[in-house]
């Protein structure tokens, strides 16, 4: 059977098994354990539904604090993709505004342009009140998103560095040697799943099957007669 590309999940993770996977992708929750090795993009979108439209602003801040150390190891095509398809506007200000205030990372550009309507308040009824009392937090003056300040702690060593997320996560660690794409996702892929065909590492990794099937016949060529492939 040909491999059809799909980009979009069939579901994002909720509860226990998003806490889980947000751990495994370097935020510090207190007693959870981590799921292997999670998408990140697949986690970061999930994060920001459950804090937008939940009203979780303990994951939000997380978010936002991880975004703020990591935003160069993010897939921002396959992000940008998958954010165009989520119809609420508040999430997609929400990642506009993001872009936004990263915005020396060219990369970004897209993702800026997933909303640019008029802008809109995080917090719903009292957002203002909260503005006009403690003003908008700094992160998001400027940006689609108005946030009162206060809201979303701000506690950068609730995230994991660079270094120790590499050491626990083998598709960031790849993302950092080789750049954030999906063949570095491939690469991780191969290391924990040799036996994989490439249709089945383009599936899991969201990738295209050609790609896949380059990285395999690379991982095969360096492992050869090492005794690993």
């Amino acid at each position: 059977m040909a491999h059809k590309r799909i980009l979009i999940p069939l579901q994002y993770a909720q509860g226990e098994a998003l806490t889980a996977d947000m751990v495994a992708i370097g935020m510090r929750f207190a007693a959870n354990k981590a799921q292997a090795t999670p998408n990140i993009e697949d986690t970061l979108v999930a994060a920001s539904l459950e804090g937008v439209q939940q009203e979780d602003y303990r994951v939000l801040s997380l978010l936002v604090d991880w975004f703020g150390i990591h935003f160069e190891r993010v897939n921002v095509d396959r992000l940008t993709k998958m954010v165009k398809s989520i119809s609420d506007p508040r999430v997609k200000a929400f990642w506009a505004a993001l872009a936004q205030w990263k915005k020396q990372d060219w990369r970004l550009k897209k993702l800026q342009k997933v909303y640019s309507k008029k802008r809109l308040d995080l917090m719903g009824e009292g957002g203002a009140f909260q503005i006009e009392r403690h003003g908008e937090d700094a992160r998001f003056t400027g940006t689609v998103l108005r946030v009162p300040a206060k809201l979303l702690r701000h506690r950068p060593t609730d995230v994991l560095s660079p270094q120790e997320l590499a050491l626990k996560h083998r598709a960031y660690y790849f993302r950092v040697l080789i750049g954030p794409s999906y063949r570095a996702d491939m690469w991780a892929m191969m290391e924990n799943n040799r036996g994989l065909t490439p249709a089945e590492i383009a599936r899991r990794t969201y990738g295209s099957f050609p790609t896949a099937w380059g990285v395999r016949q690379d991982w095969m060529a360096l492992h050869e007669g090492t005794g690993d492939a």
